[in-house]
């Protein structure tokens, strides 16, 4: 019987012990370290020296398919170029913004809501096609003492079997972010 009872007050002892709160062990001392930049104002942006893109004028013959890519002749390229950057940047990344961009396919729809010709503008940077609404494929400029620039590519792609002859209009904003 004292064999049990000692056995009984072992156990209880233990059992307490062992679902009492324990201490939390803790440092004593610790220390948050913090970095940053501060960059003097933004890059001089220029694009297409000043110009406004122009694609060239193209037959609706050009477009073998729907939904394609008029002929290669229509692909234009342009720059977009930064200059007099804080040196200590290396990097300017890019996101498309606007009201011509198309949700579903990431083109840039035709403004002139007069003159449907079914045909919208695509961006690629080099082979990639850039999806505006996304900013898939979207380029990051390398800035190296204070510049850096980025060839782009403009072309026109058809959004329907039957492309239909009209003049084509469109913009679309961008947003750097410096890194």
């Amino acid at each position: 019987m004292k064999k049990t009872l000692l056995t009984a007050a072992l156990l209880t002892a233990f059992g307490v012990a062992a679902v009492a709160p324990q201490a939390a062990l803790a440092a004593s001392t610790g220390t948050i370290n913090f970095s940053g930049k501060v960059y003097k104002d933004t890059c001089v942006i220029t694009v297409n020296n000043g110009a406004t893109v122009t694609l060239p004028t193209v037959a609706t013959s050009a477009f073998a398919t729907s939904s394609g890519v008029a002929l290669a002749s229509s692909a234009t390229n342009f720059n977009i170029a930064l200059t007099a950057c804080d040196n200590n940047l290396v990097s300017a990344s890019t996101a498309f913004n606007g009201t011509n961009i198309d949700t579903t396919t990431g083109n840039l729809k035709n403004s002139l809501s007069t003159n449907n010709s079914n045909v919208e503008i695509e961006l690629l940077n080099g082979a990639s096609v850039i999806n505006t609404n996304t900013n898939a494929n979207a380029p990051t400029i390398a800035l190296t003492s204070g510049a850096g620039n980025v060839t782009l590519t403009a072309e026109y792609i058809t959004t329907s079997t039957a492309t239909t002859a009209g003049l084509v209009s469109s913009s679309v904003g961008f947003t750097l972010t410096y890194n």
